[in-house]
């Protein structure tokens, strides 16, 4: 990349690169157009085809870092997800991220054969690729929507575990296209191997990640970050390497790390947020210069580029929908919604450098169709998908956050943590003043957050329904503390996974 330039350009062009995507988000919140789609213009505008600033045609190197920023934002996503979400609608997310891609890919492919004239291989290929729905537009899109959540959470588990079926196919297509001797039966056999190896081994090394972030005792705080961030990427590694679905296995990874008791928990959930941000940065421009608009924006590429966009959003999508979720009770509004969120973004067009990079025959134009349906999807759909849910009656309650967050410096010396609680208006301690409300031993109640204004307790405070409390326990203290509170309180930072669940039903 960059090449003949010295490394203070280089060092010059990534931070402008980076503070000029960091500037386009607030552009994209006011534009309505997903941020996504801005950072790929910057990247093509950059490109040597525009601006001629930078020249990069390297596919294999934009294949390793969209990659690496997947495995990031997988992590990040995961760690986000409730474990009481995603449970509840494991069998319709399962059932999208596998038959439903299958059907995208078969319909895609249907109709790519017939408007590229390529042979049915490609076609498929076509499909497999563009299968899927991506996990870095879904986690953009929906943050801080309102969207019922049962929706929301089957958007973002399937998201979250789709990308095996569309890497499966696409490079099983990419090995039927380059070899005459394809077994079958082996590539049914490696498909359930990489689903099933890729679950377990994500559920081993996110429990492992979990207790070893807990157990040791690190000298500064800013090494816990650092240290879940390389468990995802030892995860994805190793995963990999036995050829099982190395990003499934992440995301799988951070949705048990992030329902569990961690230290540093709001250090590693901040860290992992941006540095998600800055990959998602790096991944959407790096790619945006592999575009040569020249080759892209052809007349002939954009009528047939957007009509198989509107194939894939009006048609395949919604077939893959309604055959796929058959029986598992959602209503026709919510169907649709399904149908319409149904993103494209940077799974397929990392995946559209695999036949670039193999040699494949008509790859160039593969990439360039993937790009241009990636483009209109994220453009027409990302920018609707919260007006879609409004119309439709989908809008959930309003998503409480904490306007605040501490935590406790000395946390790994002083065996010690902070929580955030936020009190329900149905907990048996509203308007019971603080010295009257009998918590456990060694608990002390830090500060009070009350419509956004901090409140400093003391003996005669009363708690209010919706207050937030930071309370300062020691952490051989949190089960007990647990028992005191969780059957009626939400805690903000604490994981709502099987051990909770076993409290509250208790």
């Amino acid at each position: 990349m960059l090449e003949n330039f010295e490394i203070d350009y280089f060092i010059f062009f990534t931070a402008f690169l980076l503070i000029m995507g960091v500037i386009t988000t607030k552009f994209s919140s006011k534009l309505g157009v997903p941020a996504l789609v801005l950072f790929m213009g910057v990247g093509m505008i950059m490109g040597s085809d525009v601006l001629g600033l930078i020249y990069f045609d390297n596919p294999k190197l934009a294949q390793l870092i969209g990659i690496l920023a997947l495995v990031v934002i997988l992590f990040e996503g995961g760690l986000q997800t409730k474990w009481s979400s995603v449970k509840s609608v494991a069998t319709p997310s399962l059932s999208l991220a596998t038959l439903g891609v299958l059907i995208t890919t078969i319909v895609v492919a249907i109709a790519a054969k017939l408007i590229f004239n390529v042979s049915w291989l490609e076609g498929f290929l076509f499909g497999a690729i563009v299968g899927s729905t991506d996990a870095a537009a879904i986690f953009a899109v929906l943050k801080g929507q309102n969207i019922n959540e049962r929706l929301s959470s089957t958007l973002e588990a399937e998201s979250g575990t789709n990308d095996p079926m569309a890497v499966f196919l696409t490079l099983s297509l990419i090995e039927m296209l380059s070899s005459d001797t394809t077994s079958y039966l082996m590539l049914i056999g490696s498909f359930v191997w990489q689903m099933a190896v890729g679950l377990g081994l994500g559920y081993i090394l996110g429990r492992f990640a979990s207790y070893a972030i807990n157990k040791i005792n690190l000298d500064s705080s800013g090494l816990y970050p650092i240290f879940a961030l390389a468990f995802s990427l030892l995860t994805y590694s190793l995963t990999d390497l036995i050829n099982a679905s190395g990003l499934l296995a992440v995301y799988i990874a951070a949705i048990v790390i992030g329902n569990r008791d961690l230290t540093y928990r709001h250090s590693i959930f901040r860290f992992n947020e941006g540095f998600a941000w800055m990959m998602q940065i790096l991944m959407f421009i790096i790619l945006g210069l592999l575009v040569f608009p020249s080759q892209f924006l052809s007349i002939e590429l954009i009528f047939k580029g957007l009509l198989l966009s509107i194939i894939l959003i009006f048609i395949a999508r919604p077939v893959a929908v309604f055959l796929s979720t058959i029986k598992m009770k959602f209503s026709i509004n919510e169907k649709i919604f399904l149908s319409w969120a149904g993103l494209k973004g940077a799974v397929p067009i990392v995946l559209a450098t695999f036949p670039m990079t193999m040699g494949i025959e008509n790859s160039q134009l593969i990439f360039n169709v993937v790009f241009f349906v990636v483009l209109t999807s994220a453009l027409i759909q990302g920018s609707t998908i919260s007006i879609f849910a409004e119309k439709l009656g989908l809008n959930g309650p309003k998503k409480t956050e904490a306007p605040h967050t501490l935590e406790l410096v000395s946390i790994g010396k002083a065996n010690a943590e902070i929580i955030e609680v936020e009190v329900n208006a149905q907990e048996h301690i509203i308007n019971q003043p603080l010295k009257d409300i009998e918590f456990p031993k060694e608990v002390l109640i830090n500060a009070i957050i009350r419509n956004g204004l901090l409140v400093t307790p003391h003996g005669d405070t009363k708690i209010k329904s919706g207050d937030i409390l930071y309370i300062l326990v020691s952490k051989k203290k949190m089960n007990e503390l647990k028992q005191f509170l969780t059957r009626k309180t939400t805690f903000l930072n604490d994981s709502e996974g099987l051990e909770q669940e076993q409290a509250t039903n208790d």
